[in-house]
């Protein structure tokens, strides 16, 4: 697998580093396509990314909220707790000049510090770990997600979805499993 690419917008074809080892998985282009995509073009995700807010949640190396910026977002707040990572994300935030617009919380999406609300959340965990409906919660609890927010997260395909989701889309594309919803 080569080195990620921003895949529209303003950096399009930008390479972006990803951290080394078996830690962080990167989003693959195919699937950024395929949310970005939904988020851009569907009826109900008018305004989704263009001038909004977006929370990039186990960000990795911040390829889903840096392809968010490059597609006119109008700010990005990346919350990951590994090193290797966060050090991957500000290396790739200045790589796309970014850094007047993206700013770095240190943190595990478990436990957040208080946070301002973000329209847009984009969440993409390891499988298996039942981390997203747990991260929702915390997230929510300390101010990070605006009403009627859209909510778009990578789940694992046979991974459950949390209770009490009325998904807007859902796609699957191999391991991964697309689905977005409001936070209404």
């Amino acid at each position: 697998m080569g080195a990620p690419r921003i895949i529209a917008g303003a950096w399009r074809g930008r390479a972006l580093g990803a951290p080394q080892g078996l830690t962080t998985r990167p989003t693959a282009g195919r699937v950024r396509q395929a949310l970005f995509d939904m988020l851009m073009h569907a009826p109900w995700a008018e305004g989704a990314v263009d001038g909004n807010t977006v929370l990039d949640v186990f960000a990795g190396s911040g390829a889903l909220g840096l392809e968010a910026l490059s597609r006119g977002a109008a700010n990005a707040t990346f919350i990951d707790n590994n090193r290797a990572a966060m050090d991957m994300i500000r290396r790739n935030i200045a790589a796309c000049n970014a850094t007047d617009r993206a700013r770095l919380v240190p943190a595990d999406a478990l436990n957040p510090p208080q946070g301002s609300p973000h329209g847009l959340i984009l969440l993409d965990p390891p499988y298996g770990n039942d981390l997203i409906p747990r991260a929702i919660a915390a997230l929510d609890k300390t101010g990070w997600i605006a009403p009627d927010a859209l909510i778009a997260a990578e789940f694992g395909r046979s991974d459950p979805l949390p209770y009490g989701i009325e998904p807007l889309a859902e796609r699957t594309h191999g391991a991964a499993r697309l689905v977005i919803w409001s936070s209404r």
